[in-house]
């Protein structure tokens, strides 16, 4: 990229038409660097970003959609870290019988969360979390302004702004991030921008930024290695087609290394930090483990292709990923990135991988914009980018629309529902420093100031349990459980002190032993719920 002279354009009366030198090519010819765009259109666009984000995740707070899974789970979690400690979550532990002092490190490989700690010295609120990820995923917004930049290189310096223009607000208000956003937080805050910036340096050919993003992005999730190996591969072709040799070496690194730090994190890391063997192998349709999976794919390989298509909702959650970028990706080798990422979600039996209404597709958002804009370039230098462009702002548009956008101008999305309003009143009667089970609803509003967990099929005998019983909650099966679970700790030693509209606060007034009651222990075995049947059965259903 970059190695054709500049194109000669007409620009509009008091523009500047010079074009800074870019860098050298191995011959030693000076190639035109990309023209930057107006600093004022890239502000606004991450302002948008930042606003719109920030807004998602403070309406689902306010309207009590952000629960205990999985914002109280981070927000404790980060709390540690910034009191120098290991990541422990009692929400996390306890619902799902980890040992006591179990570390987050142990169930996935997301040291890149310490980053976050110092927030904390500043106000320690889960709220924090939500506005720290608003403004990473606004950080991006630039970077998708270069990415665009480096993409248009060859182009006029009027297509290049618009190109970059395009990016960043496709990238701005990005359905993916509007789920994210919506959904509270998760890793993917950090996942999104070291993936840009990864992409971003291997395109201005700094190789050694390149490599230094790449490792920051392989501590954003474990399975980042292999977003980074298939990285190394795309960057050592394309560096060796420009005779770039410490490109070459570095994709060369990045191709071994990223898979290598995957391995090692789920292999080694997550053992040694007390993850349970096989806690999140959902692929039982390919093999009871890895080893059995390969030699099943080996054997038989078109069981890939059964698994990736049924049921036919994973179908749909491919077509709606590509499709509201109009397919570009598919014309980018970037788009190589995004396979491992799809894989384990086409070939996962988890039906919370398949809808297109969580975190999961924030993750492949960089990835698929850049590929994406990539694709957009080489249609402009054949003169057909219009419809193409036309397309995407259009598909993209409309799906943050419906997932997400119209829930701002809502008046009832800002509001608790008749149901969940009730649990902020009753929360604020339960003093500071106790031992509660909480409705997963409410659970980030005690995070703060008081030892939650959330209620389940197990009675812990906290101090205090607030539940609901005329809607159901995660994770219990039935309202007729949350029913039961009432009735059997006021029979037990619980008083209830407060109620409103299906609402209960209970106070334990008696030691009185509990039938089933039961906290982690050291020998405790991790155990997954069961997902419910309504799960993964309606690509949008929230």
């Amino acid at each position: 990229m970059g190695n054709a002279p500049p194109h000669i354009s007409t620009r509009p009366p008091g523009e500047s038409t010079t074009r800074v030198p870019g860098p050298r090519t191995p011959g030693g010819r000076v190639t035109a660097a990309p023209p930057k765009p107006r600093a004022g259109r890239g502000v606004a666009l991450t302002a948008l970003c930042f606003l719109v984000c920030a807004a998602l995740g403070l309406q689902s707070w306010t309207a009590l959609r952000a629960t205990g899974f999985d914002l109280g789970i981070f927000d404790q979690a980060v709390r540690a870290y910034a009191h120098v400690e290991l990541p422990r979550s009692p929400i996390k532990n306890v619902h799902h019988e980890f040992p006591p002092g179990f570390s987050l490190l142990g169930d996935h490989f997301t040291p890149a969360l310490a980053l976050l700690a110092p927030l904390y010295w500043l106000w320690d609120d889960p709220r924090t979390l939500i506005l720290a990820q608003a403004a990473l995923f606004a950080a991006g917004v630039p970077v998708v302004r270069r990415i665009a930049r480096h993409a248009f290189a060859d182009a006029t310096p009027r297509a290049a702004r618009r190109a970059a223009d395009l990016g960043g607000l496709v990238y701005a208000l990005g359905w993916p991030l509007l789920n994210a956003s919506y959904n509270g937080f998760h890793e993917v805050a950090f996942a999104v921008p070291f993936t840009l910036l990864m992409l971003e340096r291997g395109l201005a050919h700094r190789y050694g930024a390149t490599a230094f993003w790449a490792a920051l992005l392989c501590t954003a999730k474990e399975d980042m290695g292999l977003v980074v190996g298939a990285y190394g591969l795309v960057l050592a072709v394309r560096a060796h087609r420009a005779g770039h040799r410490a490109g070459r070496v570095t994709g060369a690194v990045l191709a071994l290394a990223g898979p290598l730090v995957s391995a090692l994190a789920l292999c080694w890391f997550l053992p040694a930090m007390g993850g349970p063997e096989g806690y999140y192998w959902s692929y039982g349709r390919l093999g009871t483990d890895p080893g059995d999976a390969l030699a099943h794919v080996l054997t038989a390989p078109w069981v890939l292709l059964q698994v990736a298509v049924t049921p036919f909702v994973k179908v749909a959650m491919a077509a709606w990923i590509l499709g509201t970028l109009a397919l570009l990706p598919l014309g980018s080798p970037t788009f190589l990135l995004a396979v491992p990422l799809l894989a384990e979600r086409l070939l996962s039996d988890n039906p919370n991988h398949w809808p297109v209404i969580n975190h999961y597709d924030a993750f492949l958002w960089p990835i698929l914009l850049t590929a994406a804009l990539e694709t957009l370039a080489r249609l402009h230098a054949r003169g057909r980018i219009r419809p193409w462009a036309v397309a995407t702002v259009a598909l993209s548009s409309a799906a943050a629309v419906v997932l997400g956008l119209n829930l701002l101008v809502r008046p009832d999305a800002w509001r608790p529902s008749p149901d969940k309003r009730p649990l902020a009143t009753a929360a604020a009667l339960i003093p500071d420093g106790a031992t509660v089970e909480a409705d997963n609803t409410v659970a980030p509003r005690l995070t703060a100031r008081t030892d939650v967990v959330i209620a389940d099929g197990t009675p812990r005998g906290a101090d205090w349990v607030l539940l609901r019983v005329n809607d159901r909650t995660f994770p219990f099966a039935s309202t007729d459980e949350q029913r039961q679970r009432i009735e059997l700790l006021l029979a037990h030693g619980y008083t209830k002190t407060w109620q409103q509209n299906g609402t209960v606060l209970l106070h334990r007034t008696t030691p009185t032993p509990i039938p089933g009651e039961h906290r982690p222990d050291r020998n405790s075995t991790p155990v997954r719920e069961a997902v419910p049947d309504d799960v993964g059965v309606n690509l949008l259903l929230r």
